[in-house]
């Protein structure tokens, strides 16, 4: 995390300014950040390590297409994209502010009241028939992956390893794979 933390402070192609670091996965490092011209948002950034696969940073950018596509209030909005002055691909998206369903969990005691979790459900819900309307199957949906902003809005992140559904039967395809938290996958994902 301490590479990632020194990013804090530098400028991005001279406009985002990396304000601080929000968080890491396994794929991208995350940045609250300010553009010159004033405007607020969130840069992820693919590691470096994954920058030189085509097919890795294909699916990377494939994220801000797939999210916009759905373009309900529950998916973040991915404003642009562009590559940095390493050659490592970064998104820019919607800031949040809040925090991930896992995190609200454990803040509260591991015990979510009954009301909360029929209002944050049915946000999920609506949200993924949204994105099924549109083809899109998200396949990494976990307490993680589900933003609660401070307006009690539910986000669905990290469409990262979304499939279009046209895309997974058109030939060519290989053999399938399982992608996804192996605890959160449903028998047939897991199945591949």
């Amino acid at each position: 995390e301490q590479q990632y933390m020194q990013r804090v402070g530098t400028t991005l192609r001279g406009k985002w300014r990396l304000d601080a670091f929000i968080g890491l996965g396994g794929m991208a490092a995350v940045y609250a950040s300010t553009h010159r011209n004033g405007q607020r948002a969130a840069i992820k950034i693919l590691h470096q390590e994954f920058a030189r696969d085509p097919k890795v940073t294909e699916r990377f950018l494939m994220e801000g297409y797939v999210a916009n596509r759905v373009g309900h209030p529950g998916c973040v909005s991915v404003l642009d994209d562009d590559t940095s002055e390493n050659g490592e691909p970064f998104l820019v998206m919607e800031l949040l502010e809040g925090e991930t369903l896992r995190d609200y969990w454990k803040r509260i005691g591991r015990r979510v009241p009954p009301p909360d979790v029929l209002r944050i459900a049915a946000q999920i819900l609506d949200c993924l028939e949204a994105c099924h309307q549109q083809g899109v199957i998200h396949r990494d949906l976990k307490p993680a992956n589900i933003f609660l902003t401070k307006a009690s809005q539910v986000k669905l992140l990290d469409f990262g390893v979304a499939q279009l559904r046209y895309a997974m039967t058109s030939e060519g395809q290989g053999a399938p794979t399982a992608v996804g938290t192996p605890a959160y996958m449903s028998p047939e994902q897991a199945m591949g």
